[in-house]
């Protein structure tokens, strides 16, 4: 009987000595996710410095930009080789990052008070131009040196013939100044918002000129 009893007192610390382990590792492996964004100052219209130009009579939908799936989700991407890349388990973007690139340019391209209207894709739509594009990378670079890339593709496409009548492509790295992913976001947040400054300013460069509808 004793020794009963002795085999179920063992087993019974041994069980809970197993579920301390447990609880252990599970909350010595509980980090906390830092979140980031790339717009962190939303850009607002001039409203004491209106454009010196005229404003066009054109509108402009925002469509989708497409990406790879790693850019489809919120985890901050990296590229480790020429043929290897990986995400960050805690540390992501606010939301999906073309989202956000759908928000910016939408942004962007309203406050500049040179067109009609400009509005995201949505049921029922309708503008003179849709815009849309492709995100090529939005990524932390380790080698030769440690940068911060932004590549991006817009096409314009006019509504009435569906003839595509504008491109431009941004493709830059921009170094980042310490290993540390809120550099790299930081560096990425300055280069993404450089190259929409450009592809915008290049996009009413266009829209300028065309004939009006």
């Amino acid at each position: 009987m004793r020794l009963h009893r002795e085999k179920t007192a063992g087993a019974t610390a041994g069980l809970l000595a197993l579920a301390a382990m447990l609880v252990g590792a599970s909350c010595g492996a509980t980090r906390p996710v830092s979140y980031y964004t790339l717009n962190a100052q939303p850009m607002l219209a001039p409203v004491d410095a209106p454009s010196a130009n005229p404003p066009l009579r054109v509108s402009i939908v925002v469509g989708r930009i497409a990406a790879s799936p790693l850019y489809l989700e919120t985890p901050i991407v990296y590229q480790m080789s020429d043929v290897q890349m990986g995400t960050y388990e805690y540390h992501c973007w606010a939301e999906v990052p073309t989202e956000m690139l759908e928000t910016m340019l939408t942004q962007q391209l309203g406050s500049s008070g040179r067109f009609r209207s400009v509005t995201r894709l949505g049921n029922g739509t309708r503008g003179d131009y849709l815009l849309r594009g492709h995100l090529y990378a939005l990524e932390e670079v380790d080698s030769p040196s440690l940068a911060a890339r932004f590549s991006l593709e817009l096409e314009l496409i006019e509504q009435k013939t569906r003839a595509v009548v504008w491109t431009q492509t941004y493709d830059h790295s921009e170094p980042v100044s310490r290993k540390t992913v809120s550099a790299v976001v930081e560096a990425l947040r300055q280069n993404v918002a450089v190259g929409i400054s450009q592809v915008t300013t290049s996009l009413d460069a266009y829209l300028a000129t065309a004939p009006q509808p």
